[in-house]
């Protein structure tokens, strides 16, 4: 969603602002906890998303994840696991 607005930013992070898209530090805790007050979806589910998210789209690579997240290689395996169930799940669900 945020590429959508600012789809040139160089900026890593998952949670963007109209100043941090700009540079490369993440948002402030306040803004965070602002953003994300009464939403059912919390800054662990989004990062988890994320990361499968991730793992999905690069063919679930763990050394990929690894680099790109800076997780611990056994947490980039399960991700990556995760992401190849799912990935087999599609493709026998598209066969039948």
């Amino acid at each position: 969603m945020l590429r959508c607005i600012w789809p040139n930013t160089a900026n890593p992070h998952l949670l963007i602002t109209q100043k941090t898209a700009v540079e490369l530090g993440p948002t402030g805790k306040l803004w965070t906890t602002r953003a994300t007050r009464n939403l059912t979806a919390t800054l662990e589910r989004l990062r988890v998303d994320r990361q499968l998210g991730e793992a999905l789209t690069h063919g679930a690579d763990p050394f990929h994840l690894t680099l790109v997240f800076g997780i611990d290689e056994k947490t980039a395996i399960r991700y990556a696991d995760s992401a190849r169930a799912l990935l087999g799940e599609t493709a026998e669900q598209a066969s039948q």
